[in-house]
């Protein structure tokens, strides 16, 4: 009988081995069920993630390490002319052709290559 994951927690599931459930006697042609109830009594479905990974398609995927901490981020985001259009140091504009930039130089001196 075909049954699929979720009719183990369906408020409609039979529990019996010859029987998948009250509305499909036979099972659901497919991977999905349009009269799906989530039973209230059911156990939860274990939503685990280990710490520093997560999961993308059903694959462990491990976050990189930070280079910087979460208050550097911060200012980055708010000084750095990737964000801001402007030089730290001086407040001149740059072209708005910034985002293919990899080379951050201004007229008064100020240099960034590290982003």
């Amino acid at each position: 009988m075909p049954k699929i994951p979720m009719c183990d927690r369906c408020l409609f599931y039979a529990h019996n081995p010859y029987l998948v459930c009250a509305v499909h006697l036979d099972g659901v042609d497919g991977d999905s069920c349009l009269d799906f109830r989530e039973d209230p009594n059911a156990e939860p479905v274990e939503v685990w993630e280990p710490e520093g990974a997560s999961y993308y398609n059903g694959e462990l995927i491990l976050q990189p390490e930070q280079r910087r901490t979460q208050q550097q981020q911060l200012e980055l985001l708010d000084t750095h002319p990737m964000f801001t259009g402007k030089c730290p140091q001086c407040g001149a504009s740059f072209d708005r052709d910034y985002t293919a930039r990899v080379h951050w130089d201004c007229e008064c001196g100020w240099m960034d290559d590290s982003v």
